[in-house]
């Protein structure tokens, strides 16, 4: 009878993956709905041109925004803070790879410059200017 009973009874020594998979799916689904809200930056409408995209590389990032406040990754700075702070910015940042230039399509085009002319005198030889590619028709 002892037998039987072994029989009727044995044990199942495999594991069930089904709810650890739901889980895992739950997650991905999760994480792909938030990862695009968790990029930060400055809210910029960039200029459109014919150019060819940039390579990911990661360096420093001036942006412009339409009224004129400039910020450095993402600390805001005004001209006058950016003229006198930007050169200890791009050594403690490692601006060996270069700064993009991130301006609004709306900045005036005095304004690019200053901010170009500030970069320039602070050493930093390579900058990117960056825009959006034209749609194709």
């Amino acid at each position: 009878m002892s037998r039987r009973r072994r029989e009727r009874f044995a044990l199942n020594a495999e594991i069930n993956v089904v709810s650890l998979i739901d889980v895992m799916m739950l997650l991905m689904v999760i994480f792909m709905i938030t990862a695009p809200m968790m990029q930060g930056g400055v809210d910029i409408a960039l200029p459109t041109a014919k150019a060819r995209p940039l390579e990911a590389k990661r360096s420093l990032s001036v942006s412009v925004t339409r009224d004129g406040r400039i910020f450095v990754d993402e600390t805001p700075l005004s001209l006058a803070e950016f003229e006198g702070s930007f050169r200890t910015l791009a050594e403690q940042k490692g601006s060996a790879g270069g700064v993009y230039l991130r301006a609004d399509a709306g900045v005036p085009y005095g304004t690019v410059v200053r901010v170009l002319g500030v970069m320039r005198a602070s050493g930093v030889g390579d900058v990117g200017l960056v825009a959006e590619p034209e749609a194709t028709p």
